[in-house]
C-alpha cells in the first residue's frame, strides 16, 4: 500500500523531541514516515532512528521512505507496547527521544480493505495487525449487550450506546454483521435517520473509533507504553505523545502529571516518608494543537492533541 501522508503538527513535534546529530530516537508509530523521515534528516550521520509499527503495510513503505537514511535506521515489525523487548534485541538500554502519534492515517483508512471507514463496503475487520486474534466483525457478532454498550460508551462516548447495541443484537440473530457499509447504515437506522441528519457527524463516527480502540486494545497499550517509555529515556531525553480522542489524551496527561509529581504525603507531615521524586519535567503545560492554518490544509488534524515531557536529570 502506497501513502500519501500528512504528518501532523510536525514543526512543532521536531521542537519537542530536540532531535540532534548522534542521537538516538524511536518513532513507535511509523505510519506514512513523514515524522520519521524529518527526525532521521537530524540525526544524520552517525544517529539512530528505530522505526515501529504493528502494521505490515507501515513497515513495507518505511523500506522506501527511509531508504535514504537506511544506513540509519532499525525497522521493527512490532506494537509499540513493546518497547523494551524491542530496545533489548538492539542491545540498547536507553535513547534519547521516544514518539508516538496515535492516529489512524488517511491511507489506512482509505485503501487498508480492513472496515476502518464507515463509507466503504469492506470486511469488518479494524485490526492495525492483522495477525492478531479478533476482528471487530468477532466484537460485533459475539459480545453480550452490556459488554457491547460499555464499549461504545467508554471508548467512543456515544450517548445512544444502548440503543446501538440492541439493533446490533437485534440484526446478527437473523444474520452476521459482516461489512462495514452494513454496520454503518445498521447504526444509522437505531439513532434515527432525523437524528442523524441534525448531526454535525456521521452517526456512526463514534461507534467506529470505539470498536477500533476495543479491537487492538489501544488505550490499554498507551498506558504500559508510557511507563516503560520513560524508564527507558536517557537523562534529558524528550517523549512526545500526539493522541486524536480524549481518552487517550487524558491518559497522558495524567501520566506526565504523576510522573512530574514529587512528594505525596501529607502537608501536616513534617518531613517526606513517601520519597518519591519527580521524574519528568511536563514541556506542554497548555496542550498543543493544530493551527488553523493547518486544520485548513489537513482536516484529519483538528483533533490532533500534542503533549511532551523531558526526563530530569
Amino acid at each position: 500500500m502506497a501513502y500519501n501522508h500528512i504528518p501532523v503538527m510536525r514543526e512543532e513535534t521536531m521542537y519537542y523531541l530536540n532531535c540532534a546529530p548522534g542521537k538516538i530516537v524511536a518513532d513507535c508509530t511509523l505510519g506514512g514516515c513523514g515524522h520519521a523521515a524529518a527526525i532521521a534528516e537530524k540525526i544524520l550521520p552517525d544517529g539512530l532512528l528505530i522505526g515501529i509499527d504493528q502494521d505490515a503495510d507501515a513497515i513495507e513503505n518505511a523500506e522506501q521512505e527511509l531508504a535514504p537514511w537506511s544506513g540509519n535506521i532499525r525497522l521493527v515489525h512490532d506494537n509499540f507496547v513493546n518497547l523494551p523487548h524491542i530496545l533489548s534485541s538492539l542491545k540498547i538500554d536507553a535513547i534519547d527521544a521516544i514518539l508516538v502519534d496515535l492516529g489512524l492515517s488517511y491511507d489506512q483508512i482509505e485503501f487498508s480493505g480492513r472496515g476502518f471507514s464507515f463509507k466503504k463496503d469492506e470486511p469488518l475487520d479494524m485490526r492495525m495487525n492483522p495477525q492478531s486474534p479478533e476482528t471487530a466483525a468477532d466484537i460485533v457478532n459475539t459480545a453480550g449487550t452490556k459488554y457491547l454498550t460499555r464499549i461504545l460508551r467508554e471508548f467512543g462516548e456515544e450517548q445512544r450506546a444502548g440503543r446501538i447495541a440492541r439493533r446490533i443484537e437485534k440484526q446478527r440473530k437473523n444474520a452476521p454483521i459482516e461489512t462495514s457499509r452494513q454496520l454503518a447504515e445498521l447504526i444509522r437506522e437505531a439513532v434515527g435517520r432525523k437524528s442523524a441528519a441534525k448531526s454535525r457527524i456521521h452517526p456512526a463516527t463514534r461507534a467506529f473509533m470505539a470498536l477500533r480502540i476495543a479491537v487492538n486494545r489501544e488505550l490499554e497499550a498507551l498506558g504500559t507504553f508510557l511507563k516503560d517509555a520513560v524508564a527507558h529515556l536517557k537523562p534529558g531525553g524528550r517523549i512526545c505523545v500526539i493522541s486524536f480522542h480524549s481518552l487517550e489524551d487524558r491518559i497522558v496527561k495524567r501520566s506526565f502529571n504523576e510522573f512530574a509529581a514529587g512528594c505525596q504525603c501529607p502537608p501536616d507531615f513534617p518531613v517526606c516518608a513517601c520519597g518519591k521524586e519527580p521524574v519528568l519535567r511536563v514541556l506542554t503545560r497548555k496542550v498543543r494543537k493544530p493551527s488553523e492554518a493547518e486544520i485548513r490544509a489537513n482536516p484529519m488534524s483538528r483533533s490532533a492533541r500534542l503533549r511532551a515531557a523531558e526526563k530530569l536529570e
